[in-house]
C-alpha cells in the first residue's frame, strides 16, 4: 500500500509541474504571436552573447564553446541529480524496509547520483584551471 501511495504522490507531483508550466507557456504565447517570436529572438541573442563572452574569456572559440556547454551541464545537473537522489532515497528508506535487495539498489542509486553531481559541479572548475592556468 505504501508503494502505491508514494508512487501516486510522485506521479501527481510531476504532472502538476508539467501542467503549471504548460499553462504559463500557453498564456504567454496566446497573447501575441509576435511577442513569442520576439522572446525566441531575445533568447537566441542572449545565448549568442553568452557564447561570445566565453569565447572572449578563454581566447578561443573551441574553449569558449566547451566552457559554455560545461556551464549548462553544471546548471541542469543539479535538479536531475536531486530527483535521482530522492528516488534512490525512496527505494532505500521507504520500499527497502522490507526487502534488502531494494535497499541496496536505493543505496547504489544515491551514491551514483551524488558522484554524478560532484563530477558535473567540479568539471567546469577543473577545465577553467587547466585552460587558464596551464595553457598560458
Amino acid at each position: 500500500m505504501k508503494k502505491i501511495l508514494v508512487s501516486l504522490i510522485i506521479v501527481l507531483f510531476i504532472f502538476s509541474l508539467c501542467s503549471v508550466y504548460a499553462a504559463k507557456a500557453n498564456i504567454s504565447t496566446n497573447n501575441n504571436i509576435k511577442t513569442g517570436t520576439s522572446q525566441i529572438v531575445e533568447i537566441k541573442d542572449k545565448t549568442e552573447n553568452k557564447l561570445q563572452d566565453y569565447t572572449d574569456r578563454y581566447g578561443s572559440e573551441t574553449y569558449g564553446l566547451v566552457a559554455y556547454i560545461l556551464n549548462i551541464v553544471r546548471m541542469y545537473s543539479i535538479p536531475f541529480c536531486f530527483i535521482g537522489i530522492a528516488v534512490g532515497s525512496i527505494y532505500q528508506y521507504v520500499i527497502g524496509i522490507r526487502r534488502l535487495d531494494v535497499r541496496d539498489r536505493g543505496f547504489t542509486l544515491v551514491i551514483g547520483f551524488i558522484t554524478i553531481l560532484v563530477i558535473c559541479q567540479v568539471l567546469p572548475l577543473i577545465f577553467a584551471v587547466v585552460v587558464k592556468g596551464w595553457r598560458g
